[in-house]
């Protein structure tokens, strides 16, 4: 099913932080030139989300009204209001459009019938979750050889010579293979060898969150811990008694390692129904909704991973602008928006904020920063 409905924002707002922006810019590899023509834009750019003709002028002089899209595997999910808040906000940074369609339950077919609609409607770029090492070769090709760039953001899975992987311009996400070697790193300090440790995993093999498995896997089983997979499901309300039905068979395990935000959220329910922290059972989850920060705050998760979906969704929007307006000299460039673990000794600004960069608030505003930054 597609969802081409885009977030309401209130009037562009021009109190952007440089300080926050430069840096993070520079971490993700934005040249220092481009980095200078965003900060100008911020009082030069004109022009909002939405509708069609002149993008205003600004740095670049006079440029159309770039109209993007940005395909996702699950288009009504929680974790990603930020991302799309994030693209909102470039497009009224930068005076263009994008659309938010694709897929509501993880179907490839759907997906590739969004890239080939945004192929058919003549777009000026197109951003998309590679979920399927193969499936989105076609399409990407196709929009390819049509001048229209396409990024990877989110999901993009392990490449070879072949796939869409390495045919799309750059990914703009978490480097989702070393976030599971973080955390499986994390998780052996709390473990012993011939412990079992349980991944709880939605959907097995699917780009996005396989390879956190995999990451873990690969530190963990050399250690000598029994490492073991379980299929939780797409649907939240299955994943809850799918986590504790399997806890009852197997309650020798040590920790529960979630990947995705629904499985973390089931993890914290067992923790808690079944008071395994008294008895030594840790689990962790994923993303930073804020459910799942109050599993951590409350002790039933041991951590979960920050891993900026705001950003994912503005550098995105950003460098499919910079393509475009430059004439394609300005090529999208590969961009990992990083890990943080957050724990019940740092969550406490998370809940305490309501804000656009993590989705807890549409409002926009400008934030305190912190007395002091964690590495």
């Amino acid at each position: 099913m597609s969802d081409t409905t885009e977030i309401d924002v209130p009037p562009q707002r021009k109190d952007l932080s440089r300080r926050r922006f430069v840096r993070n810019a520079m971490a993700a590899g934005i040249g220092i030139p481009a980095i200078g023509v965003i900060l100008d834009a911020c009082g030069a750019s004109s022009g909002g989300g939405g509708g069609s003709g002149s993008g205003g002028s600004g740095p670049w002089g006079s440029h159309p009204k770039y109209r993007f899209t940005l395909v996702n595997h699950v288009t009504t999910n929680s974790f990603f209001t930020p991302t799309r808040y994030g693209a909102q906000d470039a497009c009224d940074l930068l005076g263009c459009s994008y659309q938010w369609t694709g897929s509501q339950n993880s179907i490839v077919k759907e997906m590739v019938q969004a890239m080939d609609t945004a192929i058919n409607a003549g777009v000026n770029g197109i951003g998309v979750p590679i979920i399927d090492p193969t499936a989105f070769d076609a399409p990407t090709e196709q929009a390819l050889s049509k001048g229209i760039p396409v990024v990877a953001y989110n999901a993009n899975p392990p490449t070879n010579s072949t796939n869409a992987a390495m045919q799309s311009l750059a990914y703009v996400g978490q480097d989702l293979f070393q976030a599971g070697v973080e955390a499986g790193n994390r998780i052996l300090k709390v473990v012993s060898k011939g412990d079992l440790v349980a991944c709880m995993i939605a959907t097995p093999g699917t780009g996005n969150i396989q390879p956190r498995s995999d990451g873990a896997k690969s530190v963990l089983q050399p250690a000598g811990i029994d490492y073991v997979e379980v299929a939780t499901g797409a649907a939240q309300g299955a994943e809850i008694p799918a986590v504790q039905s399997w806890y009852q068979g197997h309650q020798s395990v040590k920790f529960m390692y979630a990947v995705d935000s629904g499985s973390g959220i089931a993890v914290a329910t067992a923790v808690s129904k079944n008071n395994l922290a008294a008895k030594g059972i840790k689990g962790s989850g994923w993303d930073v909704g804020t459910p799942t920060l109050q599993q951590v705050s409350k002790g039933n998760l041991d951590f979960t991973i920050d891993q900026q979906a705001y950003i994912q969704g503005f550098y995105t929007i950003l460098q499919l602008f910079l393509y475009n307006v430059s004439g394609g000299l300005v090529r999208p460039a590969p961009t990992n928006t990083g890990l943080l673990f957050v724990t019940k000794d740092n969550v406490k600004p998370y809940l305490n904020s309501q804000d656009r960069y993590e989705g807890s608030s549409s409002d926009r505003k400008t934030l305190k920063p912190p007395s002091s930054i964690q590495a």
